[in-house]
């Protein structure tokens, strides 16, 4: 059993004060790629939208969230020693790993089931974080 990722929230202000924080990060990554590209000004006000700035800001924060991966059991584990947490789990119920990031300030779980391909459930599992937990309570957004 291992952790990847640097955040784990207690609390729904620290989430939002972590969101915030990457917000210029945000920004310019989504600035430097579109000077990569080579967008002139006029293409960069066409398509550079508050919209896409708000995705990379989304993605920046999911791929951060500090996540443990292991086995089946391990997860049963840590699930009985958190009763309190509800359950998310996605993915099929007959894999033997498991890749998870609890939320304290929503007593939820979200869990991702996976065979081999541990990179895509890690990715996954935090797409479906943000977006079933997190998108509410740093951006207001349901």
């Amino acid at each position: 059993m291992h952790t990847e990722g640097v955040f784990a929230p207690e609390t729904a202000a620290a989430a939002s004060e972590l969101y915030a924080a990457v917000g210029p990060a945000a920004q310019t990554s989504v600035r430097e790629v579109a000077k990569a590209m080579d967008f002139d000004s006029e293409e960069y006000e066409d398509r550079v939208t508050g919209s896409v700035v708000a995705t990379a800001h989304e993605a920046i924060f999911a791929s951060m969230l500090e996540v443990t991966v292991g086995t089946d059991a391990e997860f049963e584990e840590w699930c009985e020693a958190h009763p309190d947490f509800e359950r998310e789990v996605i993915g099929n119920e007959n894999v033997d790993r498991v890749v998870w990031h609890p939320v304290p300030f929503a007593e939820t779980v979200v869990a991702a089931t996976f065979q081999e391909r541990q990179d895509a459930a890690v990715g996954t599992l935090r797409r479906q974080a943000f977006g079933s937990v997190y998108r509410g309570t740093v951006t207001g957004d349901r």
